[in-house]
C-alpha cells in the first residue's frame, strides 16, 4: 500500500462475495478473495485465522509469503490460495533456475495438493521502487519464467504465475482510453511481462485503490464517484473511447487495459490483487472512516457479485479475481495511520463494520452507519506525541532508540530538551520522547515523515505545550 503500497478473517462475518467460476485452470474463483497480512503483534494464530476464514465463507486468500504455519493451516480447507514471492529473492530466482526449482521444492511441493495454490505472485509492486531499477527489475520476468518451469518440473500445473503492480506503473491514466505505461518500464519490463502472461494465460494483477486517487485530489474527484454512489449526472464520458464511467475503480482498471492494449496485449486478463478503503487514519488524512470503508466495500461486493458479470466499460462481462484488502487492521505496518486500518475486522475478531460479502444482502437492509467526520481536510493544528501506552513506556530500549533517531536528524530537533533547555524538565524518557517526536515530525512531515515511530507515537489536536516549553506546530 508508500503506498507500498506500499502494499487478509474473523468471527461471525461471512467474508466474501460469490464470484462465478472462471473457465481457465488456475483462475476459477467461486467467491472473492481477501488479503491476509500478518504485520501485527496482536493477531490471532494462523490456525485461528484460517478457521475464521472458513467460518466466514471466504473462497480464496492471498498471503504475502510462503509462511509454513499458514500453509499448514490452509491444508485441506479447499480455499484457493495465492502466495507472494518476496521482492528480495527475485534477482536470485531470475539468475539461477536451480534456485527457483529449490524454492518450489521447499515451499510448494510439501503442501500441494493439500493446499490449493492457484497463484504465485513474484514480487509486490516492485515497479513502485525506482531504487530497484537496476538490482531487481531486469530479473522479474526471468524469475517468473524460472518459477513457471519449476512448477512444470514438479508436476504442479494448476498454478498461474504473475506479479502485482500499483497504479503508478502507468505514466498516463486519464482519460482511461489514454492509459499508457511509464516510459522507463514499458519496453524493458512490461512488454516481456505481458508476453509471458499472454503465453501462459495468466493475469495482470493490479493494486487499485480509488481511496488513494481520491484522497490525493479530493477537489477534482468526487467522493461519491469513488464510493460507487454517484448519480448519473456525475458520470464521466471518455472522449477517446466514447465510453461512460459510473465509478472510479472501473476508470482505473480500464486505464490499465488501455495501457496493455497499447503494447499489443489487449487480450491479457486482469485481476485485482488489492482494493479496499481504510476505516481510520491520522488526523490529517481525509476520508478514512468506517462510513466510507463500509460504503466502498459493500458496493464493491454488490458490483462484483452481480450476474451476469458487469465487467468494466472497456471489458463488459469480464470476470476477474478480486482480493479485498485486508483481513485485519495490522498495527505494525509503517507509514501514515491509514496503513494500519484497512481491515474488515479488528485483530480480536470484531467487525470494523457490518458487511455481508456473499452479495445477497440488500444494501438497504444495513443499519445506518456512523456519520463520517473527516470527509473534508482538517484545518486545525496537529501535534505528534508519545502514545505507546504503559506497556511501551516500560520498554526503555525501544523508546530510547526512537528518541535517538528523532534527535539525530539535526536542524535543532532536540535542543529544547537538552540540559538547561525550556523542555528539559520533567527529565523523563517519555516527556523527552514526546517533544522529540513532535519536533522531528513538524520539521520533516512535508518531506514524507510520519507520526509513527514503530507504534510509539500518535497525533493529537491538544497542544502539549506547558509553561515555557512550547511544542511547535504547523497548520494543515
Amino acid at each position: 500500500m508508500l503506498r507500498h503500497r506500499e502494499m487478509a478473517l474473523l468471527p461471525l462475518l461471512i467474508l466474501l462475495c460469490f464470484f462465478s467460476s472462471l473457465a481457465a485452470k488456475g483462475g476459477s474463483f467461486a467467491r472473492l478473495g481477501i488479503n491476509y497480512g500478518t504485520l501485527g503483534d496482536d493477531l490471532p494464530s494462523a490456525a485461528r485465522s484460517v478457521a475464521l476464514l472458513r467460518s466466514l465463507g471466504a473462497g480464496a486468500v492471498k498471503i504475502y509469503d510462503a509462511n509454513p504455519a499458514i500453509l499448514r493451516a490452509l491444508a485441506g480447507t479447499r480455499l484457493r490460495v495465492s502466495i507472494m514471492v518476496p521482492n528480495e529473492i527475485i534477482p536470485s530466482l531470475g539468475n539461477n533456475a536451480s534456485l527457483a526449482d529449490a524454492w518450489v521444492a521447499a515451499y510448494l511441493t510439501p503442501f500441494c495438493p493439500a493446499v490449493r495454490v492457484r497463484y504465485l505472485l513474484v514480487g509486490n509492486e516492485i515497479l513502485s521502487y525506482t531504487s530497484l531499477a537496476n538490482s531487481t527489475w531486469p530479473f522479474l520476468v526471468p524469475a517468473m519464467v524460472n518459477i513457471h518451469r519449476a512448477l512444470i518440473a514438479h508436476s504442479i500445473r494448476d498454478v498461474k504465475v504473475s506479479t502485482t503492480f500499483a497504479m503508478d506503473a502507468l505514466g498516463t491514466s486519464f482519460p482511461p482510453s489514454a492509459g499508457a505505461f511509464r516510459s522507463d518500464i514499458a519496453e524493458p519490463v512490461i512488454r516481456p511481462l505481458l508476453r509471458f502472461l499472454h503465453k501462459t494465460r495468466s493475469y495482470y494483477f493490479v493494486d487499485a485503490y480509488p481511496y488513494l486517487a481520491w484522497a490525493s485530489n479530493p477537489s477534482s474527484i468526487r467522493l461519491d464517484y469513488a464510493l460507487f454512489t454517484a448519480n448519473s449526472s456525475f458520470n464521466y464520458f471518455d472522449p477517446g473511447s466514447k465510453l461512460t464511467y459510473t465509478n472510479l475503480l472501473d476508470q482505473m482498471l480500464d486505464a490499465v487495459a488501455a495501457a496493455m492494449g497499447r503494447l499489443g496485449f489487449g487480450d491479457v486478463r486482469m485481476a485485482v490483487a488489492e482494493t479496499g478503503w481504510p476505516n481510520a487514519g491520522d488526523l490529517d488524512q481525509i476520508g478514512a472512516n468506517v462510513h466510507n470503508a463500509a460504503t466502498y466495500n459493500r458496493n464493491l461486493v454488490q458490483r462484483m457479485s452481480a450476474r451476469p458479470a458487469a465487467g468494466t466499460p472497456a471489458r463488459p462481462g469480464a470476470l476477474m479475481p478480486v482480493f479485498i484488502f485486508s483481513l485485519y487492521n495490522e498495527n505494525q505496518k509503517p507509514g501514515p495511520g491509514t496503513e494500519r486500518h484497512w481491515g474488515l475486522l479488528y485483530p480480536h475478531g470484531k467487525m470494523a463494520y457490518d458487511v455481508d460479502l456473499s452479495g445477497r444482502r440488500p444494501l438497504a437492509s444495513y443499519a445506518p452507519l456512523p456519520p463520517p467526520e473527516n470527509n473534508e481536510p482538517y484545518k486545525g493544528r496537529i501535534w505528534c506525541v508519545f502514545g505507546g501506552g504503559r506497556r511501551a513506556a516500560s520498554n526503555a530500549t525501544a523508546v530510547g532508540a526512537a528518541l535517538a533517531y528523532a534527535c539525530g536528524q539535526g536542524n535543532g530537533t532536540c535542543d529544547a530538551i537538552r540540559p538547561g533547555g525550556p523542555c528539559h524538565k520533567p527529565n523523563t524518557l517519555v516527556s523527552h520522547a514526546s517533544y522529540a517526536f513532535n519536533s522531528y515530525w513538524q520539521l520533516f512531515r512535508r518531506a514524507g515523515a510520519t507520526c509513527f515511530f514503530d507504534g510509539l507515537a500518535l497525533q493529537t489536536k491538544t497542544d502539549p505545550s506547558y509553561g515555557s516549553c512550547k511544542y511547535r506546530s504547523l497548520a494543515n
